[in-house]
Formats: C-alpha cells, sequence, structure tokens
C-alpha cells in the first residue's frame, strides 16, 4: 500500500555520448528504441549526438490484493491542495469584482439623488415665485414637494447595491465559464440565457458579384438574370456558375430536340407524325425507330465479323480506361523512377513490418499446420531456414505420401504366427523319428511341464468335449437341472486330468489381454 511508481523521474545526468546498447532515439539505457516513449526524431541521438536523455527510475512495484484494487493508490493529495489554492483566487476575484460593480452602483445613486434634489431646489424657487404673485385666491392647491420620489430611487439603488454584495450569482459564474467553453456546435450566450446554434450562411452569391468586370456578362436587374457565362476565360463545367443559358441544355432539352428532329423527318418522309399534336405517338414511332436501328447494326456488325474476321480485336478494354486522363500532376525521371507527385506514404509503426528474411516472399507466421507455425512461401517451421518456393512445399509433400506408404508396407508384412504346442510337437516328433517313446516321458515331472508326449486322437476328443462345455454349460454336462444352489460336492469327478485334456483346454480358451486374438486379416 502507498507504493507506486516514480512517474518521469531521472536518475541523474544525462550522457554526453552513446552507450552500446542504449536506445537509439533518446540514449536512455533504460529501454529499447522500440519502447521508447520520446518524441521518434529524424536523426536519432545514437548518430547525431545530441538530445540524450538521462535514464529513468525503474521500481518494482510489489502490490497486494488490496494495493491492486486501491483507487487512489500513488494519488497526491497535494494536487488536491494546489487545486483548492486555484479556486480560492478565483473567488477572491470574483467578490472584488462585485465590490466594484456595487460601489460603481451606489455612486450612480449618489450622482442621481445630487441631481435631483438640484432640480428639486429650483424647482421651488420657481413655486416660491409663483405663489408670491398668484398668492392663494384662484383656489388651486400648491405643489406637493419631490423628496419623497428621490428617496424612494435612492433606497432602490441602495437595495440593488447591496443585493450585488450579497448575492455569490453562482449561476451568473458558471454562465461566464460556459461561454468559454469549446463545445461542438452551439454556443452559449449570456447575456440572452438561450443557446445559439451556429447556422451557416446558405445565401447564394448575387450573380452580379461573381465577376466584377464591367466586360463580363450582362446582369439585367428587373429579371434579376444573366444569360452568359461571367467567366470567359474559364469552361462552364469549371465554375460553380456559368450562367442562366446552360439551364436551357439541362435536362430533358436535348431529349425533346431529338425528338422534335425525328418528328421533321417522319413528316418529310410521309409519315402523320407531330410532336406537339400526339407527343405519346411520336414517343413511340421514336423508341420503335431506334430499336431498328440497333438490330440493323449489330446484323450489319454480325455480317462484317463473318465475312472479314477480326472479332477478337473488338474484346480489347475500352478506351476511356486505356486513354484515362486524370488531373494528378506526376513528374517521372528518363529512367522511370518517379520524381514527383507520388502519394503520400502510409505512416508505419516503430515495429518491424514486412520483413523478409533469408528470400522469404512472407512474413514469419503467415503459415499454421498442427500446431506450429511456418512460412505461406515454403511451408518452413524453422524461422531461420532458407526459403525453397514452391519446390519444398512439393518435396515435402512427396516425403510425407513416402512415409505413409512405407507405413502401410511395414503393417501389411506381419510377423509369422507363433505356432501351438501341437504343432511343435510334431514338428519335433518328426524329426527325433521312431526312437521317441511313450515310457521316455519322465513321470516324475508335473502335468503340464516339460516334453509331453500327446496322442492326437485323445487331443481331438478332448478338445470337442472342451467346445461342448462351453457350449452347454457346467450344468447339463453333471446332469443337474435344477435351478437350486448347488452343493460343494455337487459336480461328478471325471478322473484324472490328462496332458490332452490339459492341451485342449490351453487351445480353446480366450485370451482377452491378446491384442491379436481377435484380428482377422481382411486381405
Amino acid at each position: 500500500m502507498n507504493t507506486w511508481y516514480a512517474r518521469g523521474s531521472r536518475q541523474g545526468p544525462a550522457a554526453t555520448k552513446y552507450r552500446k546498447g542504449a536506445c537509439e532515439n533518446c540514449g536512455a539505457m533504460t529501454h529499447k528504441t522500440k519502447e521508447c516513449m520520446d518524441r521518434p526524431r529524424k536523426k536519432g541521438a545514437k548518430w547525431s549526438g545530441q538530445g540524450f536523455q538521462a535514464d529513468e527510475v525503474i521500481q518494482q512495484v510489489q502490490l497486494g490484493f488490496e494495493g491492486k484494487r486501491d483507487r487512489w493508490n500513488g494519488y497526491n493529495a497535494m494536487d488536491h491542495i494546489k487545486q483548492v489554492e486555484e479556486w480560492e483566487v478565483i473567488e477572491e476575484k470574483r467578490r472584488l469584482k462585485r465590490e466594484k460593480e456595487a460601489q460603481e452602483a451606489l455612486a450612480a445613486a449618489a450622482a442621481k439623488t445630487t441631481a435631483a434634489k438640484t432640480n428639486e431646489s429650483a424647482a421651488s424657487k420657481l413655486d416660491g415665485v409663483a405663489a408670491v404673485h398668484n398668492g392663494d385666491a384662484d383656489g388651486f392647491k400648491q405643489p406637493a414637494p419631490r423628496s419623497g420620489l428621490v428617496s424612494a430611487e435612492v433606497a432602490a439603488a441602495a437595495a440593488a447595491a447591496a443585493a450585488a454584495v450579497d448575492d455569490s450569482s453562482d449561476d451568473e459564474d458558471e454562465d461566464k465559464y460556459a461561454e468559454k467553453a469549446n463545445v461542438a456546435g452551439q454556443k452559449l450566450d449570456t447575456k440572452s440565457r438561450i443557446t445559439v446554434r451556429n447556422l451557416r450562411i446558405r445565401e447564394d452569391t448575387a450573380k452580379y458579384l461573381r465577376n466584377l468586370d464591367v466586360n463580363s456578362a450582362h446582369y439585367d436587374p428587373k429579371t434579376r438574370s444573366m444569360r452568359a457565362n461571367p467567366h470567359n476565360d474559364k469552361d462552364a463545367s469549371e465554375v460553380t456558375y456559368a450562367g442562366d443559358n446552360i439551364l436551357r441544355y439541362s435536362g430533358d432539352v436535348s431529349k425533346i430536340a431529338q425528338l422534335q428532329s425525328f418528328a421533321w423527318q417522319a413528316e418529310g418522309r410521309g409519315k402523320d407524325v407531330h410532336l406537339q399534336a400526339n407527343p405519346t405517338q411520336a414517343e413511340l414511332l421514336y423508341k420503335e425507330y431506334q430499336a431498328k436501328k440497333g438490330q440493323v447494326a449489330e446484323t450489319q456488325k454480325k455480317s462484317i465479323l463473318e465475312k472479314y474476321g477480326g472479332a477478337e480485336h473488338l474484346d480489347a478494354p475500352p478506351k476511356e480506361l486505356l486513354l484515362a486522363e486524370t488531373e494528378h500532376y506526376v513528374e517521372y525521371s528518363e529512367t522511370g523512377r518517379l520524381i514527383k507527385g507520388q502519394e503520400q506514404a502510409k505512416q508505419k509503426s516503430k515495429y518491424e513490418e514486412d520483413i523478409f528474411p533469408l528470400n522469404h516472399t512472407t512474413i514469419w507466421g503467415s503459415w499454421w499446420k498442427d500446431g506450429q507455425w511456418g512460412y505461406a512461401c515454403c511451408h518452413a517451421i524453422l524461422r531461420a531456414s532458407y526459403c525453397g518456393g514452391k519446390a519444398a512445399i512439393e518435396a515435402a509433400k512427396a516425403s510425407h505420401e513416402q512415409l505413409i506408404q512405407s507405413s502401410l508396407s511395414n503393417t501389411n508384412t506381419t510377423a509369422p504366427p507363433k505356432k501351438s504346442l501341437l504343432e511343435q510337437y510334431v514338428q519335433r516328433a518328426s524329426k527325433e523319428g521312431p526312437a521317441m517313446s511313450k515310457t521316455d516321458y519322465s513321470t516324475k515331472t508335473r502335468l503340464g511341464e516339460g516334453d509331453a508326449l500327446l496322442d492326437l486322437n485323445k487331443l481331438a476328443q478332448a478338445r470337442e468335449a472342451e467346445q461342448k462345455r462351453k457350449s452347454m454349460g457346467v450344468s447339463e454336462l453333471n446332469g443337474d437341472q435344477r435351478d437350486g444352489k448347488r452343493k460343494y460336492n455337487s459336480f461328478n469327478g471325471s478322473g484324472e486330468l490328462t496332458e490332452e485334456q490339459l492341451e485342449a483346454y490351453r487351445m480353446e480358451r480366450q485370451r482377452g489381454e491378446d491384442p491379436m486374438a481377435n484380428y482377422i486379416d481382411e486381405e
């Protein structure tokens, strides 16, 4: 808690020359060029030898659970004290301004009172003179003194001054500050206290002000018309106003002129066509004429192409595209290099962009497969590998296919099946000859151990009995069809176990742990 980074602090004086490993832009040792927050310079400190910055203070701030979530951690309370002092100064200026305005109001009221008293004394003198000459015999009442009116005006001015001093007028101050604020699209007028929109001037420039030359186009003030182009030295398409005559050729004027010309030509050839008498008929006939004219032109074009050929030349790009012009000024050198007029290139960031090392045409990371990144141009997954192009891609595909074929051939050529004990015994007996006899079997060996002599007939019978026992169940072989519990000695003894029965059991036994037990060769 209460620990934070020392922002903007430096370790000491800046270096006077470039140090190896320092930032190439500002010369500090605490960061790299890509991480520099200083202004990017045209020539860095490494090359210019000037403008070296001191190293920053690097702190290892380890915050706990509360420190990471404290929104006021690192806040300096002295910053708020500075803001309070600033507001106190502003408030003092406001108070002095209000006192000055109140004093001016009192001075104006005092001046007005003095002037009123002077006028009252002069009026009283005139009234006294009139009273002496006329007296009260005429029966008219004397005018009342004007001291009450003057005292009321002075009291009102004093009350207004006191209200100006006592009242803080926060709303007025807020309006004054709101007037200085930059709000897009509106402005607050504090004197009228209404919001005034920034309106554009929509009045068109007068026609006679387009060109002040007296020899330019004539302007008729009665009809407010200027038929000619006021800009004689410019084309009509380059100016915003080219005279009123330009309106005579806009819209459907040219179309009406074509219809009128068609009607005159048709009437001269014996057709009863009149544009003003029957405009609908004239327009329909004109459309029909244009359609037939297009068909005739297309037929002539096809006949000429069939006779002379050259249809392949009609597929060329349009002339508007081949002979396109632009107002963009460009200069080229004798070798074709662009000298002037090149579009401004997009500003690149401080990080490396569009770098193609080792003859690659794409960047590293443009290709991904099986959790590995590589180059899209050659599918190389090693960043330091040289680009092989499409040949490397084809070679990788061929090696992959060859590896798959070799693995399939290895799985097809399986090892020969292991021979059973019976087959091994027959093979061994055929090698040793008829010298072997049953008497050679040692009776002292345990059952199932050693080289046992098996009878093929008995072995076949034992295998058949074993298969029958598995298919029918133990209860049917023993003649016990009851579903009740069997006792401990319920099975009927069948004598000693022979070598043939043991071999038959081994041959018919299911080996679930053997992965090749259920293998079926589909070929």
